[in-house]
């Protein structure tokens, strides 16, 4: 069954402003610029600070009716194409909310006998965080972890074994905090008795807590 016409529609904030062209959306706001450019492929710019992210198999259209609504449209759809439409709406949604309050995650570590040593480096050639875990269950084994384009990582400052990832874009800060918890993973014994780990105990916004 096709569906002749479907639609979703997207109300801006006052304080960003979006751009569409080519089903590149390009969203401006207090904290920064990010671009959303609808294709598969992520691609950073540190000059521009700029997110592109292609989604150029997807048959949807843009209409700006006025400055503060997007019209996201599809024509003779089927069902798992108008599923789309939602998609890219939460995904401009989500552009729009990390250019105004960002994005926060809190990770903890967890562990019984062994205490998991961190230390958080910035690499001075490209500009991003990494991470590094040691004696994660006693191993002899240095754990790196390299950080998203755009994602700043610091320890806590009032709570003891509890690291903050924070940035404008949702999928790096969210890919970033499982990168690290996809690393500590036990292997060859029982998980339900082996919790250690690093594991998000909290997602929020950075406005909220200033």
């Amino acid at each position: 069954m096709k569906y002749i016409h479907s639609q979703e529609t997207l109300t801006i904030p006052k304080d960003v402003k979006v751009s569409i062209k080519t089903r590149i959306v390009t969203v401006e706001g207090p904290r920064g610029t990010i671009g959303d450019a609808a294709h598969r492929k992520q691609v950073f710019t540190h000059a521009t600070g700029k997110l592109v992210k292609n989604l150029a198999h997807l048959s949807v259209s843009f209409s700006q009716p006025s400055p503060s609504v997007i019209n996201i449209e599809l024509h003779h759809g089927s069902r798992k194409n108008v599923a789309t439409l939602r998609t890219v709406r939460t995904l401009i949604n989500n552009l729009t909310i990390g250019v105004t309050k960002g994005y926060k995650y809190k990770m903890r570590y967890v562990y019984a006998h062994f205490p998991i040593n961190v230390n958080i480096e910035k690499n001075n050639e490209t500009g991003l965080y990494e991470v590094e875990i040691r004696n994660f269950i006693g191993e002899k084994i240095v754990r790196r972890v390299v950080m998203q384009s755009g994602v700043d990582v610091e320890a806590s400052k009032n709570v003891k074994d509890e690291l903050l990832l924070s940035g404008n874009s949702l999928e790096n800060v969210s890919q970033s905090a499982a990168d690290i918890q996809q690393i500590c993973r036990v292997k060859n014994k029982d998980i339900r008795k082996f919790l250690d780990g690093l594991y998000v105990s909290e997602r929020g916004n950075i406005e909220e807590e200033i």
